[in-house]
């Protein structure tokens, strides 16, 4: 079903208030841009996957291990280590150089929130929040796609294959996953590793690389049985 956006109207959407993105149940794998590999890594593996419509690659943090259970990150991490940026823009894109809304989303129903709009009709301060942090989300995207571009130009992404097993007996098979290849970096010539530092894409390899051992923190989550609804 496609979302019906709106453009913010006081008018229209004077009532609406902005309630908090975490209320909701968290995603178990949440695309995210370059500026956000280096929190999300100390927290969760950073993936990449491919969209499902488009076939090209995107980067993901996998915050749970299965689609039809709740995440194993809570609330009160992501809201102190690492935020989401495509989290916290809920309810809230990019439309053209401007910004709209899906009034029909539950974020818009919390009548404890901010309010859309000032007193006055201007744009209150989570909508000019939002206006930031979707923008911030569109520029980082172009980074993102230039960091995979060169990963992929080198021919550094390789798929990895997770086998989890749990105390209960069940196992868990993770597809669709890539990351980068250390032994291929390591053959890089020089000049191509210099590259890649100045343009601030070897960190960035190294951060998802080092993801991985994430797996088993949540894994260990799951078998404690934090996979519960979070508070």
């Amino acid at each position: 079903m496609t979302t019906a956006l709106e453009q913010p109207d006081p008018g229209r959407h004077g009532s609406l208030r902005v309630g908090d993105p975490l209320a909701a149940p968290v995603p178990v794998l949440v695309q995210i841009i370059a500026d956000e590999f280096a929190a999300a890594s100390a927290l969760c593996p950073v993936m990449l996957t491919k969209h499902p419509e488009t076939g090209g690659f995107y980067v993901a943090a996998l915050l749970g291990l299965k689609p039809d259970e709740p995440a194993l990150i809570t609330r009160d991490e992501l809201a102190g280590t690492f935020r989401p940026l495509d989290v916290e823009r809920r309810g809230f894109y990019l439309a053209d150089d401007g910004i709209a809304i899906d009034p029909r989303d539950p974020r818009f129903g919390d009548q404890s929130g901010e309010p859309l709009f000032a007193a006055d009709g201007r744009p209150g301060v989570a909508l000019q929040r939002m206006t930031a942090i979707v923008r911030k989300l569109r520029d980082g995207l172009q980074h993102t796609d230039d960091f995979i571009a060169a990963m992929m130009t080198l021919k550094l992404v390789e798929p990895i294959d997770i086998e989890l097993g749990f105390d209960d007996g069940d196992k868990l098979t993770l597809a669709g996953l890539y990351t980068i290849s250390l032994d291929a970096l390591a053959d890089l010539a020089d000049d191509q590793i210099v590259a890649l530092f100045r343009a601030g894409h070897l960190q960035l390899a190294y951060a998802m690389t080092g993801s991985i051992r994430q797996f088993s923190r949540l894994a260990q989550r799951r078998n404690a049985g934090l996979s519960a609804p979070v508070r």
